[in-house]
């Protein structure tokens, strides 16, 4: 009897622990990893790319990127405006997109914004493509830094035959170049077309984006599946986006994590720039730079030619470091910050070396054509503007100016140092040796040997009628009274007392 209850207890407390157990475990527990489409929880983050795409631009990606992954937020919304960048920014960008643990949508906004060159590939690497209406996507060619851009194939000329017959010039360098250009162009088309592989999107004109330089409307782009949707506003753009499915990444296999966005009620966070990302913007705009490199320049300039003022040598050293950073951040030739670092020289030496403004003028003209060469203007969003540096340029020629006036008003001063001042001044006899003619007077404060064809008596004023070396010759100024004999003190007999 105590048997059969024992192994009934038994039984009742492992189905109790069997049905406890059960209630513990998810409902969803046996559904695969893979097949989960629960939507994202947490919030939309957006954050805005106005202008050309350079490395503040891409590290505010990256770093936006990691805070949606440390929030677990549901979707980030990247809203483009630009005309492109530097090739380094948009891999950058592109390599945090394909590895963001988050989707991230391109949304080239607002109505007449576009999305060329570097933006086209970003938006190629979202996780999914959108654009306003009156928005434009394309014209991917790349540009070397340093060198012309790429055009559209030339077609080949037939060979003339006859007597009018000419070899074609085909030079080393113009093979060089274009061998360098096709590889560009062959590794930006690979590169466009395997994003638009992994995304499913139109290989065909992305090969074109890159070779012919073509560019597509919004409702064109659509149409031959460039984006995956076209929304007004941000509103809309969340509103088609809620209950799409994404997969992470991108490359339709089957084990790879799919997301059901959940955008519709998600609240919104536009990243605003922090005061590092404005500091960092304002820095590396190439005006900037230079402005600072000349005023760091000149600044430690003035403090070796006049030490114990501080403030200039302080002022010139942070603002030449401040334009070093910002310099290395933009892409530099090297032979126009050389010859703007000349130009300054050339200016610095003018101010010590009488060259009545050759050296000013040569400086002038380096300082134009380094700023011009400094920055390559093909990429857009870079360079410095012309009317900068015509002003820069005119601001120099007005120093210069100065510097010349200042230079003649001093040649026509009369002389008042060295041997010719000394021709006609009077001095005052200190001694004279009739017999040898010779003798040491008195010329403003020092003692000078002198030389005359006549007895001086001390005290007697001469005048200087030429220079021998370090003998004065002089003679009697007529009129001038002459000394009086020293008075010779009679030595009185003391009386006895």
């Amino acid at each position: 009897m105590t048997t059969t209850i024992s192994i009934r207890l038994c039984f009742l407390g492992a189905l109790l622990m069997m049905m406890m157990l059960a209630l513990r475990l998810p409902s969803g527990a046996a559904v695969p990893p893979q097949e989960q489409k629960q939507p994202h929880p947490g919030p939309v983050l957006v954050l805005q790319i106005d202008g050309a795409i350079g490395p503040v631009a891409m590290d505010r990606v990256q770093r936006t990127l990691e805070r949606a992954a440390r929030e677990r937020a549901a979707l980030v919304v990247l809203e483009m405006n630009t005309p492109g960048g530097l090739d380094t920014s948009m891999r950058g960008i592109v390599q945090a997109i394909l590895a963001s643990p988050v989707p991230v949508a391109g949304y080239v906004a607002p109505p007449g914004a576009r999305a060329a060159s570097a933006g086209t590939y970003i938006l190629y690497a979202c996780h999914v493509a959108a654009m306003a209406p009156a928005t434009n996507v394309g014209a991917a060619t790349p540009v070397a830094i340093g060198m012309p851009g790429i055009g559209p194939e030339k077609e080949p000329r037939e060979p003339k035959e006859g007597k009018d017959a000419k070899p074609e010039k085909d030079s080393t360098a113009d093979k060089s170049q274009d061998t360098m250009s096709a590889k560009r162009v062959q590794d930006a088309s690979a590169y466009l077309r395997s994003l638009a592989q992994l995304r499913g999107r139109d290989t065909a004109w992305a090969d074109q984006a890159v070779k012919e330089s073509a560019s597509l409307a919004a409702a064109e782009a659509l149409e031959r599946h460039v984006v995956d949707l076209v929304a007004s506003d941000r509103a809309d753009l969340l509103r088609q986006l809620d209950g799409r499915e994404v997969r992470l990444g991108g490359a339709g296999k089957p084990e790879e994590p799919v997301v059901k966005l959940a955008t519709a009620r998600a609240p919104v966070l536009v990243v605003e720039p922090s005061w590092r990302d404005r500091l960092l913007g304002v820095l590396s705009d190439p005006s900037l730079a230079l402005l600072l490199m000349m005023v760091g320049i000149y600044g430690l300039v003035f403090e070796f030619m006049n030490p114990g003022f501080v403030a200039p040598g302080v002022i010139g050293g942070v603002s030449l470091l401040l334009a070093l950073w910002g310099l290395q951040m933009l892409p530099i030739n090297y032979t126009g910050l050389a010859l703007i670092l000349l130009g300054i020289a050339f200016f610095v030496a003018e101010a010590f070396v009488p060259s009545y403004g050759a050296l000013g003028l040569g400086g002038i003209a380096a300082f134009v054509f380094g700023a011009l060469l400094l920055v390559d203007s093909e990429l857009p969003g870079f360079g410095v503007p012309l009317p900068f540096v015509a002003t820069l340029a005119a601001l120099f020629a007005l120093a210069l100016v100065v510097l010349i006036r200042m230079a003649i008003k001093a040649h026509a001063r009369p002389v008042v140092s060295g041997a010719p001042h000394l021709l006609g001044t009077q001095a005052m006899v200190i001694e004279f040796d009739g017999g040898e003619g010779e003798g040491w007077a008195l010329l403003n404060g020092e003692r000078w040997r002198i030389r005359a064809a006549q007895p001086l008596a001390p005290g007697q004023l001469v005048q200087v009628a030429r220079i021998e070396g370090l003998r004065l010759e002089v003679h009697p100024i007529a009129g001038a009274p002459a000394p009086s004999p020293p008075q010779q003190q009679q030595q009185q007999p003391a009386s006895a007392p």
